[in-house]
C-alpha cells in the first residue's frame, strides 16, 4: 500500500517531464560556424547577467573578430584565466590558425596553456553547461565547435575540522562544498587504482555533479549497479544537498530508521569503502552520503578504529544502552508511575508520590509538554547565532525546569528524566539515528500512558519486527543477528584487536573478502610463538 501510495504522487510528475524534455531539445542545437551567431546566442540566455564575460580577440587590428573566450566571473580561476589569455594572444600572434580539425587546436592550445582537460563542444546546451559549472569556453570563427577549458576555481571554504562529528584522536580534516575537494581527500587516503569515481549529473535546472565511490573488487557488483540504477532513475529540477539523494534512492521512504548513513569524514568513507561500501559525494554539501548500511553502523564511531579496542569496546556498550535510555526512559517511568506501582520499591514508591502531590497533570502529559519544551530549547539553541545559542539552551533549560517544579508544574524526578534522556540521545554519534528515536520515543510515552508496561511492549514488538524486515541496498538492516554472520561479531558490541579482524563483513563485501593476512599478531605474541618454534626444534 505505501509504495503505491507513493507511485500515485509521482504521477503528475511527467507533465514537468515532457517540459523538460522539449527545454533541452530548444537548447541541443549544434553549434554554429558563425562567431556572431553563437555570441548573440550567448548573449540572449546570459547576457543581462552582471557576472557574464565575454572577452573577443582579432588576429589582425583591422579584421574581424576571430574568436572569444566567454566565462562567469566568480566560478573561475583568476590565476588561471590570466594564463588562458596569455595563451590565446600567443596562438593568435603565431602564423598558424584555428581549423575544424579539434585535435590539431586543442594540441597548440595545450602547448601554451598549464591547464589541464581540454574537451569539445559541439552543441549549445553543453556551451551553456560548460560555463555555468566554471569552465572559460573559447568560441572560434568558422568552426562549428567550442573548446571548453577547465579553470574552474574562485572562493572556497578550505577544508577545516568537521563540525558535526568530532572527535579527540583520529585526523581533523573534513569534507567542504567543493566535490573536486572531497574527491582529492578521498584518494589522499586511497592512493590505489582500484578506487573508482562514477559521475552523474541530476537536476534539469541546478545539473548538480553526483558521483559515486567505490573500491573495485570490495564493494559488491550487485551494489554498483543498484546505486547507479537508482541515480539514474532521478528526474528533478534541483539537488541542492544530499538528503535530496538520500530520499529519491533509499530503500523505506516511509521508515523512521535511516537506511542510509551521511558522514564529513574523509576517514569515515575511507573505513566504509574498504569494508565494501560506497559513498555518494554531492556537489555542494560537505556531507557524504554511505550505503549500505546496518543498524549497528550508526554507533560505530570512526575514533573506534583509533583507540584501544577495549575502550572501544566499553565506548559502543555505553552509546547501545544510551540508545535504550533515550528510547524508553520517559515511557517506563510513565508506565511505572501511573499503572505498575507495584514494581517500585517501598521507599522510592513514597518518594516520588509526595513529589507528584499537587501536580495537576496526569504522568503523559506532564511528560509530553516537558520533552516538546526541551525540544524547542534544543530547536531554539542551533537557529541562533552560535555565539549565544549555547548558553541560551542551557539557561533556558535550566530555568523553565526550576520554575516549573517550583510552581508545581511538573515533579522533579520528572525534570531528571527528561534531562537524561536528552542527554542519552546527544551520545548516539549519528544525527539522523538521534532524530529517529526522538520521534519513536513519543509514541511510546502514549502507548505508555494508556497501557502501561503492556503497551510499550505492544510497540517495541513491531519495532524489532520493522528493523528485522529492513534492508540496504540489498544488505539485511540487522546484520548480522538476523541473518547471523559469526565473523561479523568481531566488529559489533565487541570492537576485536585489529590483528584479529582478519576478513570484511559478510554481505557487505564483494569477492575479496580478507584484509590481511592470516598470520597477523602483536609484536610480542609473535616473537613469543617463533621463541616456542625455535625451543622444541633444539
Amino acid at each position: 500500500m505505501p509504495k503505491k501510495w507513493i507511485k500515485d504522487v509521482l504521477k503528475p510528475a511527467n507533465n514537468h517531464k515532457k517540459d523538460s524534455v522539449n527545454l533541452e531539445q530548444e537548447k541541443s542545437k549544434p553549434i554554429t560556424s558563425s562567431l556572431t551567431d553563437t555570441l548573440s546566442m550567448l548573449q540572449s540566455n546570459l547576457g543581462q547577467s552582471a557576472d557574464f564575460i565575454i572577452r573577443d580577440f582579432k588576429d589582425k587590428p583591422s579584421s574581424d573578430n576571430v574568436l572569444a573566450v566567454s566565462y562567469i566571473e566568480g566560478l573561475i580561476d583568476a590565476n588561471l584565466l590570466s594564463d588562458l589569455m596569455e595563451g590565446v594572444i600567443l596562438e593568435l600572434s603565431s602564423e598558424a590558425s584555428f581549423t575544424s580539425d579539434f585535435q590539431s587546436s586543442a594540441a597548440r592550445l595545450k602547448k601554451k596553456l598549464p591547464l589541464g582537460n581540454i574537451q569539445k563542444i559541439t552543441s549549445e546546451r553543453e556551451l551553456l553547461q560548460a560555463i555555468l559549472t566554471g569552465s572559460a569556453v573559447i568560441v572560434i570563427e568558422g568552426v562549428e565547435y567550442a573548446l571548453d577549458i577547465s579553470i574552474s576555481g574562485g572562493n572556497r571554504r578550505s577544508v577545516q575540522e568537521p563540525t558535526s562529528q568530532t572527535v579527540i584522536r583520529g585526523p581533523k580534516e573534513g569534507f567542504t562544498e567543493s566535490i573536486s575537494t572531497n574527491v582529492a581527500l578521498i584518494r589522499r587516503k586511497l592512493p590505489t587504482p582500484e578506487l573508482k569515481f562514477e559521475t552523474h549529473s541530476i537536476g534539469s535546472y541546478t545539473k548538480t555533479k553526483v558521483i559515486l565511490a567505490y573500491l573495485e573488487g570490495i564493494a559488491p557488483l550487485e551494489v554498483i549497479l543498484e546505486v547507479n540504477k537508482r541515480l539514474k532513475a532521478i528526474d528533478t529540477d534541483s539537488i541542492l544537498e544530499s538528503g535530496y539523494i538520500e530520499e529519491f534512492i533509499q530503500d523505506e521512504p516511509i521508515s523512521p530508521f535511516p537506511t542510509m548513513l551521511n558522514t564529513e569524514r574523509p576517514d569515515t568513507v575511507a573505513g566504509s569503502l574498504l569494508d565494501g561500501q560506497v559513498a555518494i559525494l554531492v556537489d555542494g554539501t560537505p556531507f557524504v552520503l554511505i550505503a549500505p548500511v546496518t543498524f549497528f553502523n550508526f554507533f560505530q564511531s570512526s575514533e573506534d578504529y583509533y583507540q584501544r579496542y577495549d575502550i572501544s569496546t566499553f565506548l559502543r556498550i555505553v552509546r547501545i544502552v544510551s540508545f535504550l535510555v533515550a528510547m524508553l526512559l520517559p515511557s517506563l517511568y510513565i508506565a511505572v508511575t501511573t499503572f505498575q506501582q507495584e514494581m517500585l520499591p517501598t521507599t522510592l514508591l513514597i518518594s516520588l508520590a509526595a513529589q507528584r502531590e499537587g501536580i495537576p497533570f496526569p504522568a503523559l502529559m506532564e511528560a509530553l509538554v516537558m520533552e516538546l519544551i526541551f525540544e524547542v530549547i534544543r530547536e531554539a539553541g542551533v537557529r541562533m547565532p552560535r555565539v549565544i545559542g549555547p548558553a541560551i539552551s542551557i539557561v533556558g533549560a535550566l530555568v523553565i525546569g526550576q520554575a516549573a517544579v517550583q510552581a508545581g508544574l511538573v515533579s522533579g524526578a520528572m525534570v531528571i528524566v527528561v534531562s537524561f534522556t536528552a542527554i542519552s540521545n546527544f551520545v548516539i554519534p549519528y544525527f539522523n539515528m538521534a532524530s529517529s528515536v526522538r520521534l519513536i520515543r513519543f509514541a511510546l510515552m502514549i502507548l505508555a500512558g494508556t497501557l502501561g508496561l503492556f503497551g510499550i511492549l505492544a510497540g517495541l514488538i513491531p519495532i524489532m519486527v520493522h528493523l528485522v524486515s529492513l534492508e540496504s541496498f540489498g544488505v539485511s538492516y540487522f546484520m548480522p543477528y538476523a541473518p547471523f554472520y559469526k565473523s561479523n561479531m568481531k566488529d559489533l558490541l565487541i570492537r576485536a584487536p585489529w590483528w584479529a579482524m582478519k576478513t570484511r563483513p559478510n554481505q557487505k563485501s564483494g569477492k575479496n573478502k580478507w584484509r590481511q593476512a592470516a598470520n597477523q599478531y602483536p609484536a610480542s605474541t609473535a616473537e613469543k610463538e617463533r621463541q616456542d618454534k625455535s625451543d622444541n626444534q633444539k
